[in-house]
């Protein structure tokens, strides 16, 4: 047990606090490499406080002095369309913040920050961010900001306009902290701090976010918490293998089906290449036998229309595939 309380609570209990907004600020700051001061937290969607959210997930919304939203969110629980709602949370902002009948200038830069304690996607880094950029789809040249606009938004670059995320997939990090991003997600995915860190905000963990500043009441709650979040890896875990089992046995069962199959084709093709190349009636019966168990009418068939082309007689013929002369004499 870390002697520090966990971010995703400290969400939802302390960090709401204007006095603690440094650790925030650090933890932006250093997410995104460029001084982040919050002027003010707004409502956010999911301010629950029944006790599945308590684990689940929670999250912050914060608006800096320039007017910038960062939405920053913690899930616990494995979501499949968990990207779908990094997208819908994203525009539901960029809707709510501007006034009926304000010009489009005036939407609001989002940053969706989001702490997943859940495998999302497939990827082995720790860290991503997306972006918005356009590119032509014949030179690949990326469409830039004309002089006016780069003037009038204040910004550089077309991607400055539109919501930008990061994902933080905290639990794939089981590396030393050498960067102070990394100081950070060693603290998301522990609950400690190293005692060498330096990392913007972390200094304010330390002070204040330990569990000894805690009362009697909050440890019982949070150690509930804690108590949740060990039965939910636990309850993904067991999901997770059962799932696997399930697709292994079902992949078995498919691969044995196409063994089959391919193994009937391959011995098909093997039979008429023997049948054709030896001229000869037991050739042709291995051939069947091995390329096709079920279906050997139809083999005798095509290897029928084979000698046929070869100007083989159709008693011959009829003979070594064991057809009937005139189901041979209607072959073309």
């Amino acid at each position: 047990m870390g002697q520090y309380i966990r971010f995703d609570w400290a969400m939802k209990r302390l960090l709401r606090d204007k006095a603690n907004y440094g650790a925030l600020e650090g933890f932006l700051t250093t997410l995104l490499n460029q001084p982040i001061r919050i002027n003010k937290l707004l409502e956010s969607e999911s301010n629950q406080e029944d006790e599945y959210d308590k684990y689940n997930r929670v999250d912050i919304l914060a608006e800096n002095d320039k007017g910038q939203l960062f939405l920053i969110e913690v899930q616990n629980n494995s979501e499949y369309a968990y990207f779908q709602r990094m997208l819908f949370g994203t525009s539901k902002l960029v809707t709510e913040y501007i006034e009926r009948g304000q010009n489009y200038q005036h939407i609001k830069k989002v940053y969706s920050i989001n702490i997943v304690y859940f495998s999302l996607g497939s990827g082995t880094d720790t860290v991503y961010h997306g972006k918005t950029e356009f590119r032509g789809i014949h030179n690949g040249e990326l469409l830039s900001l004309s002089p006016f606009q780069r003037k009038t938004f204040n910004v550089s670059e077309v991607s400055e306009l539109y919501p930008e995320y990061y994902i933080l997939k905290v639990n794939d990090f089981n590396k030393v902290a050498k960067t102070h991003l990394e100081e950070w997600i060693y603290y998301l995915n522990t609950g400690e701090v190293p005692v060498e860190a330096t990392a913007p905000g972390l200094d304010i963990v330390r002070e204040r976010l330990k569990l000894d500043r805690m009362t009697k009441g909050e440890l019982e709650a949070y150690y509930r918490h804690l108590d949740n979040i060990v039965i939910l890896k636990d309850n993904i875990y067991t999901e997770r293998e059962e799932g696997r089992l399930e697709g292994l046995e079902e992949g078995r069962e498919q691969g044995r089906a196409q063994g089959l199959e391919q193994g009937r084709a391959e011995g098909l093709e093997e039979g008429r290449a023997q049948g054709l190349e030896e001229g000869r009636a037991e050739g042709l019966e291995q051939g069947l036998e091995q390329g096709l168990e079920q279906g050997r009418t139809e083999a005798c068939i095509q290897i029928a229309r084979q000698m046929k082309r070869l100007g083989i007689s159709p008693e011959q013929i009829a003979d070594a595939t064991g057809l009937a002369v005139e189901t041979v004499v209607k072959l073309v």
